[in-house]
C-alpha cells in the first residue's frame, strides 16, 4: 500500500523536492554545522581557480547542479513541467526513492568518516590528514559517488529535461572536481602515500580507477 501511494505522481513529486531539499539542508547545512562547532571551522572553502579556468568550471557546474537538483521536482510540483505516467514511470519513481535515500545516507556516513579533514572546495595551502578508512577503503571519493547516486535517485523520481540537465551538471562538476583539482592537490601533498592509496583504491567505484603506481624520484613504474 505504501509503495502504490509513493507511485502517485504528485505524491511522487513532493517526495522527490522533500527529498532533496532535506538532504541538502542535512550534508550541507548541518554538516558545516557541526563541523564548525567541532573544529571552529565550517569547512568551506569555496570554488578554485582563475574565472574561466576549468577548475572554476567544475566549481561552477557543481552550483548550478545544485540549483536545478530541486528546481526539477518544484517545476513538476507546480504543475509547470511533465513527468512521465503509468507502470513503468511508477516503478522507475519508486526504485529513484530508494537509492536517492541510500545516496544521501552514504554522502553523509562518508562526510562523518571523514571527521577533521571534511572540506567543501581545496585550500592548496592547506594540508589535511589523509583519510583511507572506512568508505575510504572502498573508493577513494564515497561523498561524490553517494551524491551522484542521490541525484540519479531523484531523476528517476522526476524524470524531466531539468532533473537530466542537473544529473549532467553534477557528473562533469565532480570529474573536473577529482581530476584538476583534488587528485592532484592530495599527490602534492601527501606523495608516495597518496599515490600508494590511489593505486589500491579505485577512483569512484570499486576497483575502477585505480592510478598506476610511480616511483617520485624517477617516474618509472615499479
Amino acid at each position: 500500500m505504501l509503495l502504490l501511494l509513493l507511485a502517485e505522481r504528485d505524491v511522487m513529486n513532493v517526495a522527490a523536492l522533500s527529498l532533496y531539499v532535506g538532504g541538502l539542508v542535512v550534508v550541507f547545512g548541518l554538516r558545516s554545522w557541526v563541523h564548525a562547532r567541532r573544529t571552529g571551522d565550517s569547512g568551506f572553502r569555496g570554488i578554485s581557480g582563475a574565472p574561466g579556468s576549468l577548475q572554476w568550471w567544475a566549481g561552477v557546474l557543481f552550483v548550478v547542479a545544485l540549483i536545478l537538483g530541486p528546481m526539477a521536482p518544484t517545476l513538476a510540483v507546480m504543475d509547470l513541467s511533465r513527468t512521465p505516467d503509468g507502470p513503468l514511470a511508477d516503478a522507475l519513481g519508486v526504485t529513484g526513492l530508494v537509492i536517492a535515500l541510500i545516496g544521501f545516507a552514504g554522502v553523509l556516513a562518508a562526510q562523518s568518516g571523514m571527521g577533521e579533514s571534511w572540506r567543501i572546495g581545496v585550500d592548496e595551502t592547506e594540508l589535511t590528514g589523509l583519510v583511507t578508512d572506512g568508505a575510504f577503503a572502498v573508493v577513494r571519493n564515497p561523498v561524490f559517488t553517494a551524491m551522484l547516486a542521490a541525484q540519479t535517485g531523484v531523476t528517476l523520481m522526476v524524470p524531466t529535461p531539468v532533473s537530466i540537465a542537473a544529473l549532467l551538471c553534477l557528473l562533469a562538476a565532480v570529474e573536473l572536481q577529482v581530476r584538476l583539482i583534488e587528485e592532484p592537490h592530495l599527490a602534492h601533498a601527501h606523495g608516495a602515500d597518496y599515490h600508494r592509496y590511489a593505486a589500491r583504491v579505485g577512483r569512484f567505484l570499486p576497483g575502477i580507477g585505480r592510478r598506476p603506481l610511480v616511483h617520485q624520484s624517477t617516474g618509472a613504474k615499479p
